[in-house]
This record gives structure tokens, sequence and C-alpha cells, in this order.
């Protein structure tokens, strides 16, 4: 008998979810406890599935037991099943019942601060019992990597690759996201008709960290026109301290398109007339979703990708 037979007729889902609970753990007494379970049927069962398979899976060393390379490929096809799984269950629960259901979403802070809470209103608005998890992702940190091992089912952001797609990720670009200088409706520059960006390098600013993605571009944009970064000013990632910050009717800042369209103190905020350097505005990475190829789309995310498609349409019609 082959291999794959063999797997096939002996391998247990469950035998996968306790080498999982061994590795997480380190040892095979803390998985035992975690599991409910002896360890010796624990180290019985790592034992039979080691035979079956022909292959160690198990090596241990000072920080407790680690994977074997032949470990570590099947515990990441087990995490595969296991989501494929979930997102099976969730489908069939989704055809019982289409008012219920769950999403799990890595959105960035401009979303978050701007048309994902739109979205998410309509949705929940026509399917109330509905269950949205949103954790934020820094622009061009952890996106793929919490979509690789499936804990989160898709991400909506900025795509600060350029919007290709990798091997295993699938991108639908939504819209451009253009940068434009905002201040607080009480700031006296809003009264002026045009002003040269140069202008502004002596005012009080509130900037992203320039050791992230989105402060080193707006870095960039400082050189082009032969200005460094202001010297005086308040360095956040905090949308939200951003927005209070610019309320004082002082402080200036750079926000995107949507927050300034989509979020909930939009009114306050107003955009000044300046000319941002166009080489420079090219370059901005527009705005997508990101899926795992050959993944399953539960309804839930079709729903949502769908709201969202229907929420961006007016912005990726804009020049």
């Amino acid at each position: 008998m082959e291999l794959i037979d063999r797997v096939a007729h002996r391998l247990k889902l469950r035998d996968l979810r306790l080498l999982d609970a061994v590795v997480r753990s380190k040892s095979m007494a803390r998985a035992a406890a975690q599991l409910n379970v002896t360890q010796p049927a624990v180290s019985k069962a790592i034992s039979e599935l080691e035979h079956m398979l022909g292959v160690r899976l198990l090596d241990r060393s000072r920080q407790g037991i680690e994977p074997t390379p032949h470990g570590r490929a099947l515990l990441k096809s087990g995490v595969a099943i296991f989501d494929d799984l979930r997102q099976g269950v969730r489908e069939i629960e989704f055809l019982s019942d289409p008012t219920a259901g769950e999403l799990r979403i890595s959105a960035s802070a401009p979303m978050i601060a701007g048309m994902l809470p739109v979205i998410l209103n309509r949705i929940s608005r026509r399917h109330p019992r509905i269950v949205f998890q949103v954790t934020y992702y820094a622009a061009g940190s952890h996106q793929a990597r919490e979509l690789r091992e499936r804990n989160v089912d898709l991400s909506l952001g900025r795509l600060m690759g350029g919007g290709t797609e990798e091997d295993d990720l699938a991108v639908e670009i939504l819209f451009d996201e253009p940068l434009f200088v905002a201040a607080g409706a009480h700031n006296p520059l809003v009264r002026r008709r045009k002003i040269d960006f140069a202008e502004l390098v002596n005012e009080p600013w509130t900037l992203p960290r320039p050791d992230s993605a989105v402060g080193e571009f707006i870095a960039e944009i400082f050189k082009e026109v032969g200005l460094g970064i202001p010297p005086a000013g308040i360095v956040c990632n905090s949308i939200e301290m951003q927005h209070e910050l610019l309320a004082t009717g002082r402080f200036l800042t750079l926000f995107p398109r949507s927050v300034l369209r989509f979020g909930a103190k939009r009114t306050l905020i107003k955009v000044l007339p300046v000319q941002l350097p166009t080489r420079i505005a090219t370059r901005l990475a527009p705005v997508g979703i990101v899926t795992l190829k050959n993944r399953t789309i539960s309804p839930v995310a079709q729903l949502f990708i769908q709201a969202v498609r229907e929420i961006a349409e007016p912005l990726a019609k804009e020049k």
C-alpha cells in the first residue's frame, strides 16, 4: 500500500490536533493536560503517526519539544485542513441561517478610521447576527503572515507591495489612495485659496513615525520639494490622535482620501489647497483586498467583498 493510501485510511483529525498541541506547548505532558488525555496516550499517538509516515516528527531540545522538518510539513497541511473544515462548517451554518456568520478581517489604520466602519454598518443593518472580528495591522508588516496562518479571512488596506500577487495570495485592487494636506476647520490656513507646499514647512505637523512604511513615503514628499521633515511636531501612528490635534486648529497632517471621505470626524477636517509633487503621488500604492488563493471564500466574506466594492466604486471612478 502506498504512503498516501495508508495516510488516507489511518490518519485522524484528532492526531493532527494532538501534534499541534504538543508543538505549541513544547511538551507532551502540557499537551495532554490541555486535551484532557493521559501523557502515555499522547506519546503513543505520536509514535503511531511517525510509524505510519515512516519519518520522525518531533525532536527534543533544551527549549522543549520541537518539530522536525517533516513535522513542520505535516503541521502546515494540518492548518489548511482544519481551516477548510472550519470554512465548510461556516458555509453550512450560513446556508441554514443566512442572517448569521462570522468574518475575521485585518485592516490598516486608515481603513479602520475611514471606510471600514461604513461597510460594517451597512452589512450589520441587513444581517445583524453576523459577527465581525477586526484586527489592525501596520502597513506592510503582518498582512500576508496573518492570512497564511489562517488567523484572518481577508485583509483590507493599502497594498504596500504595489498590488502585485504573490504565488499564494490573490489581490483585488479597489482604488487609488492619494494623500492630501489636512487641517482643522479652525486653522487660519483653510481660508487660503492657494498654498505652496514650501510655505508649510515651519507649521506644526503631526506625522507618522519615520520608520513606518507611510512615514518613509511622507519623508520622500518633503525631500522631493527640497525640504526636510519639519523639525518640530508630534510623531504618532494614531489617526485618532492626529484628528484630535487637528481639531485644536494648530496642526497639519497628511491624510488618505478615504479617511477624509468616510471618517467620523470628516466635517471637522478641511483639505488645504496644496499640490503635492506629481511624481511622488503616482507612486502611492492603491487600496485593495487580499485573500489566500485556493481557499474557499465563505458566504459572509462574499457579502463583505461585495459591500466593499459598492462603497469603493465612487473612489475608483475619481481621478
